[in-house]
């Protein structure tokens, strides 16, 4: 919806579509042109507005980054999020799968997210938070399985972590193309059943 300038007579785009029409163009640059295509210039260009409007609606560059990262953040929560899997240990192999799924189609947010491919100064508190609700959500999993006796997970969120770092591990290594099985999906597969029959075991016991 747009609003009159009661000075000029013209119609003007309210603020909030502005800032969405530069997210958009700012993702459509990311998708078509990778982290290093993200520029202030050609983010404006895209959406056909001034760069001062990046500057006005996410103070700079950063500002644009941090509500890509929200963005892609946000879209891996809801990958890695329960879908209301009957079984456990299906909710579980299904998270894990969903997350290579995302890396795979979202490189390009991937890489901003996880190995930095777009340098800036800092990371808002806004997107650190969304960052955790992603992370949060895979911990709700876990809870959920270990209260139903599923697996062995006394500690969700320690457990929820080492999910992530073999996950996260080998996603890393497929998308720099290096792994050496001859199919990296059902070797990814395979990471996730031995992932998960490590969790069905009981921890261990120390001797006395």
């Amino acid at each position: 919806m747009t609003t009159a300038d009661s000075t000029t007579g013209r119609r003007r785009t309210p603020s909030s579509d502005i800032r969405r029409e530069l997210l958009g163009a700012a993702e459509a640059v990311l998708v078509r042109d990778g982290p290093a295509g993200v520029t202030v210039r050609a983010v404006a260009a895209e959406a056909g507005i001034a760069p001062m409007g990046v500057y006005n609606r996410f103070g700079g560059k950063d500002g644009l980054v941090d509500a890509l990262l929200i963005k892609g953040f946000d879209a891996l929560r809801a990958a890695v999020a329960s879908r209301g899997e009957p079984g456990m240990l299906d909710r579980l192999r299904g998270s894990g799968e969903r997350y290579r799924e995302f890396a795979l189609t979202s490189r390009h947010f991937y890489a901003i997210m996880f190995e930095g491919a777009i340098p800036h100064d800092t990371i808002s508190a806004e997107a650190t938070e969304h960052a955790q609700a992603a992370f949060a959500a895979l911990v709700a999993i876990v809870e959920s399985a270990a209260l139903a006796g599923a697996i062995a997970a006394p500690e969700p969120a320690e457990t929820a972590q080492q999910i992530w770092s073999t996950v996260h591990g080998a996603v890393t290594l497929e998308l720099q193309g290096l792994v050496l099985t001859p199919d990296p999906a059902q070797t990814y597969r395979d990471t996730i059943e031995l992932l998960l029959r490590g969790l069905q075991s009981p921890p261990a016991s120390s001797a006395g």
